[in-house]
């Protein structure tokens, strides 16, 4: 079960003007199963990506990057069971198939059309299956479709993954609405397994160019569950520009506070992948000060959020602080002092001055370590800089789940 993570319930997610959502059962992978999305946009809206640097990047990645670069994206295809990475030329057949469908059922070109796919890597997609399912997503198509689409979209997760804001920004209302996918594979590298978030608010397309990418470093580019990156990741932000508000440039009234809400969506998505970790029983924050730079303070949060064996400690609840202090030293930080790093477990200094701290007792690290959410708290002692990764713990279910992924 998610670690302190529910899908809101449908009249907690608000519709985006200009966006409409339909889902179907293809029969992707398995019956009987909702394996297809299809959103539709309406005209004039502006779209932007980031995606995997997984050198074996899924087809779909490579179609979306060169349809992106046509600024007139109208729909998007999201099929799970399969990735559609690691197939080759006929996997590009196949995605290219799939925006061809999707047109012709919505009268646009294919260039208009962005493929989606995740699932089990290697194996080909049933591109006729997937054709054959998306009338019944389009006849499905409503405003109202995010609760389904985020269901329509899981894998492995076991909750779906729905964020919704509806904020007033200089006397203007502006909507912001997204869902998200993944449980494991999850060490996004500009972007997380599969993630949608829509704006009613009409913003320039270099301008959202510039935010999805600054959006996902302050969210999806701050989680990690297992630390691998997928081939699939893909975070698209879309601005459909049907509600009342309009940022020209990014010094405009309101740009400041409107960032701030869809990074706000981002990270409640980004942070629910981790709470859905796979097997995970413990959500971790590890907050990273006092650092050179902030590149540095987040490889510093990875080194603490990667290591198997500070994450078996944390589903163990057991408050081996040693495995923590040798991932920070082993974080590639050849000039640290470890004289000058501190290091917290919730409210308790366990480190200091280069080795326990004099005032930290056992009993105070069991106890912190109990609770299903734990802060872990590095200061550097080196510079001004800090950032936040967010991770969970590493459990016998997390073999048990992967071991058995295709079957």
């Amino acid at each position: 079960m998610p670690v302190n993570y529910s899908t809101p319930a449908p009249d907690q997610i608000h519709a985006v003007a200009g966006v409409r959502l339909g889902v179907a059962e293809a029969g992707i992978r398995k019956a009987d199963r909702r394996d297809l999305t299809l959103i539709e946009l309406a005209p004039g809206s502006a779209v932007a990506g980031v995606f995997t640097q997984n050198r074996f990047c899924a087809a779909p990645v490579h179609v979306c990057k060169q349809h992106l670069a046509t600024h007139a994206i109208r729909a998007l295809v999201i099929n799970t069971g399969i990735a559609n990475a690691g197939t080759g030329e006929p996997g590009l057949a196949a995605a290219n198939a799939t925006c061809a469908a999707a047109a012709m059922l919505l009268d646009l070109r294919a260039d208009q059309v962005l493929p989606f796919s995740t699932g089990v890597i290697m194996e080909p997609l049933p591109v006729e299956r997937l054709k054959a399912g998306l009338p019944a997503a389009q006849a499905g198509l409503r405003a109202d479709g995010w609760f389904d689409a985020a269901h329509g979209i899981m894998t492995t997760d076991t909750v779906a993954k729905v964020a919704s804001k509806r904020v007033s920004i200089g006397g203007q209302s502006v909507t912001v609405t997204g869902i998200s996918k993944g449980a494991g594979m999850i060490k996004p590298n500009m972007a997380t397994m599969l993630g949608f978030v829509a704006t009613d608010a009409a913003v320039g397309q270099p301008m959202l160019e510039r935010l999805v990418k600054e959006v996902a470093d302050e969210s999806f580019n701050c989680v990690t569950v297992d630390g691998d990156t997928s081939t699939n990741d893909s975070f698209i932000l879309i601005a459909t520009g049907r509600g009342e508000a309009r940022f020209e440039s990014v010094g405009a009234a309101g740009w400041d506070e409107f960032k701030a809400a869809v990074t706000a969506v981002a990270r409640e998505l980004a942070q629910a992948i981790v709470r859905d970790g796979e097997g995970a029983t413990k959500f971790i924050e590890i907050a990273v000060a006092g650092s050179r730079s902030r590149e540095e303070a987040k490889a510093v949060g990875y080194a603490v959020a990667h290591s198997p064996l500070v994450k078996t400690a944390f589903f163990a609840s057991d408050p081996n602080l040693g495995r923590i202090l040798g991932a920070i030293g082993n974080a590639g930080i050849a000039d640290l002092d470890v004289a000058k790093v501190k290091l917290w477990l919730g409210d308790v200094l366990v480190a200091a001055d280069g080795g326990r701290a004099a005032s930290y007792r056992e009993e105070d690290g069991a106890r912190v370590m109990q609770p299903a959410e734990i802060a872990v708290r590095v200061d550097l002692g080196r510079g001004s800089h800090a950032a936040k990764v967010w991770t969970c713990d590493l459990s016998y279910d997390y073999v048990k789940i992967n071991a058995d992924y295709r079957s």
